[in-house]
């Protein structure tokens, strides 16, 4: 669905089938597009026909797979058809060695690296093994390496640098897999959700929705998800998908320049079509092109961001109903909430509660409030914030695998900051029984140990 979107917004074909002969897998498979219609409505789709050796039999091993999803490439299912149900199974080290030869961009080379190795670690926490023990179909099948590898030329071609993705669909029911039947979300879509905070959503449609190859390409190039921001829109892009459903299967991806009184930048943004969204819903920022924003005669570089500030206080609230009101306003997507003491009228003590949200979670923070709190009335306001680009950042330390949340100057891309989770510390802390503090460190030095000199401040 991404590849058939960006060839419809304008990604030549022949421009990608060029660049994915260079991964020297042409004898495996065949990439076309082709018109179809989706609940009435015009789409792309990409047709990716996979050629493999029934008679070499290391073809023939899907039982070293952990996880051998047909699903996410039957034609009744996916997009892919094949000449027969036989893929290569690879690990991870032979798809980097496959995608490190190839001579991509480099923009190209790095974010498919990354989209499959995020895949490959949320494999191996679901079935427990090391990263690099991983041998399944689904990472080393020859369709996913052109789903992945093309989508990131794809957006490499249409100068795409920040990607903004829709909360996701978690769809209902079970798919089989090689192993036998699984829950929908699969284990492995849901490690990537869990370990990279994705907002989900239900719409109330079965089957599955998001595929694992899907969510480590939303997860891995999304700098955030939320709503699109203001733009003048120049072309859309209208993926299609195989799956037979109630509303129309198609990802669209949109085009075009942010509004000039907010920040003022490129942007490509992917959104489905104005019923529940049903697969990645991608929105993309193209690099600055433009003079930053100029404030009290200042230039200001940042993204300009409009949040909602929800204020209320209360006197009779149980220290409990406050941890409780604290998970699900963070459940449901607020930014931030934080409580004071204050003393209210008649002297008496109180709670001064501040949710800060998206203007698309307002709503639902406000009946959440009214709902756990014994409040009558909730202020709100608008309010702009300045906000840096950051991503999520894996690295390896000797107690596993830590996730770490870094942020960038806009312009110089100098890191600025640098955390890692939380929770990942925490659930090293208690496996190896260990300080969260020493995990906490442990994964700063690590990764600024590793970081390029071009990404640290330059000193003074």
């Amino acid at each position: 669905m991404c590849l058939a979107a960006l060839v419809d917004a304008g990604v030549p074909l022949d421009y990608l089938q060029t660049h994915l002969a260079r991964l020297g897998l042409n004898d495996e498979f065949t990439l076309s597009v082709v018109p179809v219609l989706r609940q009435g409505l015009r789409a792309l789709q990409a047709q990716v026909v996979v050629q493999t050796n029934p008679h070499n039999p290391a073809e023939q091993s899907p039982e070293h797979s952990p996880e051998h999803h047909d699903h996410d490439h039957h034609p009744g299912d996916g997009q892919h058809p094949h000449s027969h149900t036989v893929q290569p199974t690879r690990n991870l080290p032979a798809i980097e060695h496959l995608i490190a030869q190839a001579k991509l961009p480099d923009r190209v080379q790095q974010w498919s690296l990354a989209v499959f190795r995020n895949l490959a670690q949320a494999e191996a926490a679901v079935h427990g093994i090391a990263v690099e023990q991983v041998h399944f179909h689904e990472v080393g099948a020859t369709d996913a390496i052109v789903d992945i590898v093309g989508t990131c030329l794809g957006f490499d071609y249409l100068n795409i640098d920040t990607l903004i993705c829709s909360p996701l669909p978690t769809g209902r029911g079970r798919v089989k897999a090689a192993h036998g039947w699984l829950p929908v979300p699969t284990p492995a879509v849901l490690k990537l959700m869990e370990q990279h905070q994705v907002p989900l959503y239900s719409n109330g449609l079965d089957g599955e929705l998001v595929t694992p190859t899907g969510a480590a390409i939303a997860i891995t190039l999304a700098q955030r998800f939320g709503d699109p921001p203001a733009m003048t829109l120049h072309r859309t892009g209208l993926g299609a998908g195989g799956k037979s459903l109630p509303v129309a299967n198609a990802l669209r991806l949109w085009i075009g320049t942010a509004d000039a009184t907010l920040a003022p930048k490129s942007l490509a943004s992917g959104l489905p079509l104005p019923t529940p969204p049903l697969a990645e819903q991608l929105k993309t920022q193209q690099p600055r092109t433009h003079q930053p924003e100029k404030a009290s005669g200042l230039e200001i570089p940042y993204e300009l961001e409009t949040v909602i500030v929800l204020e209320t206080q209360v006197d009779d609230l149980v220290p409990q109903a406050v941890g409780y009101l604290y998970d699900r306003l963070f459940g449901i997507g607020a930014l931030d909430v934080f409580t004071q003491p204050v003393a209210m009228k008649k002297s008496r003590s109180g709670l001064l509660i501040t949710v800060i949200c998206r203007p698309g979670d307002e709503l639902e923070c406000s009946n959440t409030l009214f709902s756990e709190t014994s409040t009558l009335g909730i202020r709100r306001r608008p309010q702009q914030r300045w906000v840096l680009p950051r991503q999520i950042k894996t690295v390896q330390t000797p107690y596993g695998a830590i996730n770490l949340k870094v942020a960038y100057h806009p312009q110089t891309q100098a890191v600025l900051n640098a955390h890692p989770e939380y929770e990942d510390c925490a659930t090293l802390a208690r496996r190896c029984g260990v300080s969260w503090l020493v995990i906490y460190h442990t994964a700063i030095s690590t990764w600024y140990s590793q970081a390029s000199q071009s990404a640290l401040p330059a000193p003074n």
